[in-house]
């Protein structure tokens, strides 16, 4: 397992921030803090991924953008609430739209067909991949830490857990055993056998 991941890993990384999502990176970066991955290779590849799929759906918007929402009207609808967005807060929303969580593709598309210039865009995708990139490699990484730290605290408890099972065994089976005795007294010990038919 762990030579598939340090093998596919970046790979996985790559394909799975082309496409969209936060998982992937999250888990690399946790992979990365087992000492499965390299943090600064899974935040290239996890920058490299973002960037380059943002930038296809933005041509693919600017190319297709008006007869895919024509067939969508819900992500029509999506789409004219981004373009307020856009006129709204600008470069701001640009740098932000990929941390707005359903609203990546439908919000690209939106950028798309408005009047922002391709390079203009290709630069801040580019600031928005890389702080992206950092932070969803990092919470995984800290993540990491964090589950660490947890396993750490039981083990200091640990001999104390095995302690309280081991008496809550003892109990449950006293208690079974009490039972057991009391059920065997309240029976009436004459009682004579039935015979069929009685």
């Amino acid at each position: 397992m762990e030579q598939l991941v340090a093998q596919f890993g970046y790979l996985a990384v790559l394909a799975g921030t082309f496409f969209e999502g936060e998982t992937v990176p999250v888990l690399a970066g946790f992979a990365a803090h087992q000492g499965l991955l390299r943090l600064d290779l899974v935040m290239l590849c996890a920058f490299v991924g973002s960037f380059t799929g943002d930038q296809v759906w933005f041509w693919m918007g600017r190319r297709y953008g008006k007869a895919w929402l024509g067939k969508h009207p819900k992500s029509a609808a999506a789409s004219a609430r981004v373009g307020r967005m856009l006129d709204r807060w600008g470069d701001g929303f640009v740098l932000v739209c990929r941390f707005l969580y359903g609203l990546r593709t439908v919000g690209l598309i939106g950028i798309a067909l408005s009047s922002i210039p391709p390079l203009r865009f290709a630069l801040l995708n580019m600031v928005s991949a890389a702080v992206w990139a950092v932070t969803v490699g990092g919470l995984g990484y800290l993540f990491g830490q964090a589950i660490q730290g947890m396993m750490g605290e039981i083990k200091q408890w640990e001999h104390r857990i095995l302690v309280a099972a081991a008496i809550a065994v003892v109990v449950y089976g006293l208690h079974r055993l009490v039972r057991a005795r009391l059920k065997r007294k309240e029976a009436p010990e004459d009682a004579p056998p039935q015979t069929p038919g009685a």
